[in-house]
């Protein structure tokens, strides 16, 4: 087992938006975290890297309780987080942007670019081109690319598709299944893509109103009565 969460609860300041959440991940597993917009999704994932304090419960990576660790921390033991809307630096060089993920999995020395180049070779064509000039897919490629500059064991992926055409949605989904199958990583992603999901997820996790509903097989999501209850499509 990669990420196990006991009863974890968390929010901001008063307000409490993750209620209680227990959750397993293991290992070279791909998780998709679903549910409707505004259930608490992205406060738990950012709950899980550390941008969020938890005000009650437990998160391990493997038998590491890091629930107060830093986000930083988190990351050199080998957490990479793709955040909804990407959070790439928009000034800077396709290149200076990749080099920001190199403390991901806590060894610099680790660090290998030509891996990223050889799942997205787009980046390396634009290496010197700023990010900001980026079309919204070379973007998310980006910023998927530099969490895997270092050497990450869990990847949480928020939102991969958003504001990504359809072709670049495919081969991102192509990408995260030869991450697992290659890199032998470890995925949690939030989406909302039947798609996507269908193409990448082993299983699902449902969320509704900050916690865990129930969990369903990705070819549960082919019913439309079950997507519809689920993600009010």
């Amino acid at each position: 087992m990669v990420l196990k969460v006991n009863h974890l609860s968390s929010g901001y300041g008063n307000v409490k938006i993750v209620n209680d959440v227990s959750l397993e991940v293991n290992t070279k597993e791909i998780i998709a975290l679903i549910g409707r917009n505004g259930v608490g999704k992205t406060t738990l994932m950012k709950s899980l890297i550390g941008h969020i304090k938890s005000s009650s419960g437990k998160i391990y990576l493997h038998d590491n309780d890091i629930t107060k660790l830093s986000p930083a921390k988190r990351a050199a033991l080998g957490i990479g987080y793709v955040p909804q809307g990407r959070g790439i630096f928009t000034r800077l060089s396709v290149l200076d942007n990749l080099r920001m993920g190199e403390n991901v999995g806590g060894n610099p020395r680790s660090t290998n670019f030509e891996r990223v180049f050889q799942f997205f070779p787009i980046l390396k064509e634009r290496g010197n081109q700023k990010a900001g000039s980026l079309s919204g897919g070379e973007q998310q490629q980006l910023s998927i690319g530099r969490v895997l500059v270092g050497n990450p064991e869990l990847i949480l992926l928020d939102e991969p598709s958003e504001g990504v055409q359809p072709n670049i949605v495919q081969a991102i989904g192509e990408i995260i299944r030869r991450l697992r199958d290659e890199e032998g990583l470890t995925v949690l992603i939030v989406e909302q893509n039947l798609d996507l999901i269908g193409a990448v997820a082993d299983h699902c996790v449902v969320m509704d109103k900050g916690s865990i509903v129930t969990q369903l097989a990705t070819k549960d999501l082919n019913n439309p009565d079950v997507a519809r209850k689920y993600l009010a499509i």
